[in-house]
């Protein structure tokens, strides 16, 4: 395995509305200085307000941070509020938010729960998107399918799909983030 860079990433950007979603974009230098294409776990500061969390690809080689509702009221921000950040990459990856329909395929397979538990926390963060990286209802039924049955099977990882062009796909088309 690759060893990742630490090495902060500074710049600033400002914040984007995309549909109803805040999100922060960042600058081509500060994509390009990140260990992976794909999602990169960070310790960020963002003016000045710590947290870790998961850099997102935006499927052209570029990168992006969501801004949930706890940071947008934290920090005030808005649309084309700028942002310092500070983003160390780190090998400490937080917890993924479980989808409610795949956290109830991996309850129901009560067999799986050593096996979930001994996925390191980056391979649960693959898992999830790529149970997510579809709008389609019935492909990402079939996908949650696919994943408790791969799990029996022992595959530790989904597959070998492109990380850097699975994005959320509520802000994506064709593994990209709309303009």
């Amino acid at each position: 395995m690759a060893v990742r860079q630490s090495t902060p990433v500074q710049g600033s950007a400002a914040v984007r509305k995309l549909d109803e979603r805040l999100i922060i974009p960042l600058p081509e230098a500060a994509s390009s200085a990140l260990p992976s294409r794909g999602q990169v776990a960070v310790d960020a500061v963002l003016n000045g307000h710590g947290l870790v969390t998961v850099v997102e690809p935006d499927g052209r080689k570029g990168h992006w941070l969501r801004v949930d509702d706890a940071l947008r009221r934290e920090l005030g921000l808005q649309e084309g509020t700028a942002v310092e950040f500070t983003l160390t990459p780190t090998k400490t990856w937080p917890e993924p938010e479980i989808p409610s329909d795949l956290g109830a395929a991996l309850e129901d397979a009560d067999d799986l729960e050593p096996t979930w538990a001994s996925l390191t926390p980056m391979a649960r963060w693959e898992w999830v998107r790529w149970v997510g990286a579809t709008r389609n209802p019935d492909t990402r039924a079939r996908r949650v399918e696919v994943s408790i049955d791969k799990l029996r099977h022992g595959k530790r990882r989904p597959c070998c799909f492109d990380l850097a062009s699975c994005t959320d796909p509520e802000l994506a088309r064709s593994g990209t983030l709309k303009d």
